[in-house]
């Protein structure tokens, strides 16, 4: 099981929280752009348009209401659904 399929693992499981580093890794690896590093939330672009802001504040984790959009824009559940029948 490759490292993206563990993160996405991570998420279906829908944690209350997990760690900005994790969340910013996946974001990446769908394609995701962080667009802007300022104030407490860093905001992450696609070349679709799409944006997701992410909070980033000390050693905060990231909560349950970012989780759930991040796994809907992503389509976390149909990747994984796929990368189960290769």
């Amino acid at each position: 099981m490759s490292q993206l399929q563990k993160l996405v693992k991570l998420f279906l499981s829908y944690p209350t929280e997990v760690r900005y580093k994790d969340a910013k890794r996946l974001l990446t690896a769908f394609g995701f752009e962080e667009v802007r590093s300022k104030g407490s939330h860093h905001i992450f672009r696609n070349e679709d348009g799409q944006i997701l802001p992410i909070p980033k504040q000390g050693g905060k984790k990231v909560g349950e209401r970012y989780i759930e959009r991040i796994i809907e824009v992503l389509r976390l559940e149909e990747y994984d659904a796929q990368e189960k029948d290769d």
